[in-house]
């Protein structure tokens, strides 16, 4: 491999974040987490082996400043935590009137952008919000710049052109969530991709069309983040090893 190819490669493997949706999880000892791991070391030993996680902790409380330095000393410089917007702006006020919301909710992750360790704020709509355009471009204005935000909207009328264009022109992504019930079309509306793997299980020729799928987004220099859903065992944070290593792998070759 030439210098440049291999420069181009490292950066490449730069943009790729995997992790899943928490980590506080003692049912994933033995066989995520060694067995002699306390639960105050969890996160820790999760950024030995992944590089994001997306914190639902935020969804329900405020983050304060000692919470989020104590999570930054457990976790190396190019690690990112990808925070999921507080339930008041998605699910109280449904994306009206929020002004106030957002000013008290983004000021408490600034410890975390000022170390360039914050991902993306995802804002994850209830099931029953249907699509309202006008709406959205008003709430989009409203975020500040200079931080990444994504939505994911959980019913299937916000797919449409419409939807994509007012994500697009604020650089938000459309969240590429995949559940038991509702597959997110892989619609690229910001600089980078935000994609949630929500089913129960993936078989493994599944989980290689998945590495497949992000493999390309990051090919194609786009800042990529994927996330398992939490499990009641250590299938997800292990399917988020077995993407992280493939992807690694088919971009070093």
């Amino acid at each position: 491999m030439t210098e440049n190819a291999h420069s181009t490669s490292e950066h490449r493997v730069s943009l790729l974040y995997v992790g899943t949706s928490g980590w506080a999880y003692p049912i994933w000892k033995p066989g995520f987490y060694p067995k002699d791991v306390s639960a105050k070391n969890f996160l820790k030993s999760y950024a030995t082996r992944l590089n994001a996680v997306e914190v639902n902790y935020t969804f329900r409380r405020l983050l304060s400043e000692q919470a989020a330095q104590s999570w930054m000393a457990d976790v190396g410089r190019g690690f990112k935590f990808v925070v999921k917007a507080n339930y008041y702006i998605t699910h109280v006020r449904r994306l009206k009137n929020v002004v106030e919301s957002l000013e008290r909710f983004l000021p408490t992750l600034e410890p975390l952008r000022k170390r360039k360790q914050l991902g993306p704020v995802l804002f994850q709509l209830p099931p029953n919000f249907k699509a309202d355009v006008p709406l959205l471009r008003d709430f989009l204005a409203q975020l500040p710049r200079g931080m990444k935000y994504a939505v994911e909207f959980r019913h299937e009328s916000w797919f449409s052109d419409a939807t994509y264009r007012a994500l697009t022109r604020r650089n938000v992504a459309l969240c590429v969530a995949e559940t038991e019930s509702i597959t997110t079309p892989e619609e690229r509306t910001a600089k980078f991709i935000y994609f949630r793997f929500r089913r129960p299980s993936y078989k493994p020729a599944e989980r290689r069309t998945l590495a497949d799928r992000v493999e390309r987004c990051v090919a194609d220099g786009l800042e990529t983040y994927a996330f398992f859903k939490h499990e009641e065992d250590p299938r997800s944070p292990l399917n988020a090893v077995e993407l992280l290593k493939a992807v690694r792998k088919k971009l070093a070759g």
